[in-house]
C-alpha cells in the first residue's frame, strides 16, 4: 500500500469520525429515587366501626360521577362501609335508595391527608361479578390546572367484573386520557384477584410514576418536561377507595344483579415519603 493512499485513507477516517450525523451519546434516564422504609401515613384498620374520621371523609350522591354509574354513595353508613377484623370493607348493595338501585361508598382522604410524591401502597381483595368496578386511586386536591383530566388522575388499581382477575394501573392527563384515545395504562392478569389479597403500589416522583402488583413493575410513565398538559403531577393529591356499579366501563357488559352485595376488602393503605436526592 503506497503512502498517498494511506494519507487519503487517514483523511477519510478522520472526516467520518467528525461527521455531524454520527449519533450522540444517549441521554441518561430519569433520576432514580428512594423512599423511606417506614410509612409516614397509614391506616392499618385495626379497630372497629366506621373508618377513622381523622383520615377519611366521603363523596356522597348519585349523579353518575361522570361515567353513568348507577350507585348512590352514602355517608357513614355501616351497611356500605365498616372496619372490623383488621379490614376495611366497602360493600355495594342492590337496594332502592334515594332514587338509585344500588348503594356503595367512596372514601376520600381529601383535606385530611393530602400528598405530593411518595410510595402509595395498598393490600386488597377485589369484588367479583359483572357490573362491579372497584378502584383505589388518587385525585388532585385543589384542581390547580382545571377540571378533569387537566389536573390529573393516578389509578393505583382498577378492576371491572366482566374481565375478572385483570387489574389496571393508569394515569390521566390533558394530553393523555381515554377520551381522546391516548391514555397511559397497563394491565396484568393475576391469579385470584377476587379471592386473595394482593399488594398494589404506585411510586410517584418528580420525574416518573411507576406501578406495581406484588412488587412486580407493570407500568411506567415519565415526565416529558413539556408542562402540565402531560404532567400535572406536581400538586397535592389524595386517596379514594370505592366500588362503582355499572357505568361506561364497569357496565360495558351489563350488571348482574345476583352479584350483589359485592365487597372490596382492604388490609391496609400506606404512604412512604420520597427521599430527596
Amino acid at each position: 500500500m503506497n503512502l498517498p493512499y494511506l494519507a487519503l485513507l487517514l483523511v477519510v477516517c478522520v472526516n467520518q469520525r467528525n461527521r455531524p450525523d454520527i449519533p450522540s451519546p444517549l441521554f441518561p434516564g430519569p433520576e432514580e429515587y428512594t423512599f423511606a422504609s417506614t410509612p409516614s401515613w397509614a391506616d392499618e384498620f385495626n379497630y372497629d366501626g366506621l373508618p377513622d374520621e381523622t383520615k377519611w371523609g366521603y363523596d356522597i350522591g348519585a349523579d353518575g360521577w361522570g361515567n353513568n354509574e348507577q350507585q348512590y354513595y352514602t355517608e357513614k353508613r355501616l351497611e356500605n362501609v365498616h372496619v372490623g377484623g383488621g379490614l376495611l370493607t366497602v360493600t355495594a348493595i342492590r337496594e332502592p335508595y334515594k332514587g338509585s338501585a344500588y348503594t356503595s361508598a367512596r372514601l376520600v382522604s381529601r383535606g385530611k391527608a393530602d400528598f405530593r410524591y411518595g410510595r402509595f401502597e395498598v393490600k386488597a381483595k377485589l369484588p367479583s361479578g359483572v357490573g362491579t368496578w372497584p378502584a383505589i386511586w388518587l385525585l388532585p386536591t385543589d384542581w390547580a390546572y382545571g377540571g378533569w383530566p387537566a389536573s390529573g388522575e393516578i389509578d393505583i388499581l382498577e378492576h371491572v367484573g366482566h374481565d375478572p382477575d385483570v387489574v389496571h394501573i393508569s394515569v390521566h392527563t390533558d394530553a393523555y386520557n381515554h377520551v381522546n384515545g391516548t391514555q397511559k395504562t397497563a394491565k396484568k392478569r393475576i391469579e385470584n384477584a377476587t379471592a386473595d389479597f394482593h399488594v398494589y403500589r404506585v411510586d410517584w416522583t418528580p420525574t416518573y410514576i411507576r406501578g406495581y402488583v406484588d412488587d412486580v413493575q407493570i407500568f411506567t410513565f415519565a415526565n416529558e418536561g413539556t408542562g402540565f398538559r402531560a404532567w400535572p403531577f406536581d400538586k397535592n393529591f389524595h386517596w379514594l377507595i370505592n366500588i362503582a356499579v355499572g357505568g361506561n366501563w364497569g357496565g360495558l357488559q351489563g350488571v348482574d344483579e345476583m352479584a350483589f352485595p359485592a365487597q372490596l376488602e382492604v388490609d391496609y393503605v400506606r404512604v412512604y415519603d420520597l427521599i430527596e436526592n
